[in-house]
């Protein structure tokens, strides 16, 4: 019996980051890896280029942001490397 099947049932797991890289918001300046989903969650790595911001929308679920590297504005706060934020759900996000 192979039990490494019956180990991972349930869980969506990405060893090696390999998922492909798509269009992320308006522009060429973003892109994004969908790295694992469950329960209408995904875990999405995101790589933006100075200049980049995002269009304002509301959150329908809890977001979770931590920053690799660089820079990130959000709603008027900069944060950098291991810098993050969680949104709560009916949060308005603003790129200021």
């Amino acid at each position: 019996m192979d039990t490494s099947s019956l180990l991972a049932a349930g869980w969506d797991i990405n060893p090696n980051g390999t998922a492909d890289w798509v269009p992320w918001g308006e522009g060429d300046l973003a892109r994004a890896k969908v790295l694992a989903s469950g329960d209408g969650y995904m875990l999405v790595f995101v790589e933006a280029r100075a200049g980049y911001s995002g269009s304002p929308h509301e959150h329908t679920s809890t977001e979770f942001s931590y920053v690799v590297s660089g820079r990130l504005r959000n709603q008027g706060l900069e944060m950098t490397s291991g810098g993050g934020y969680v949104a709560a759900i009916g949060r308005v996000r603003w790129s200021v």
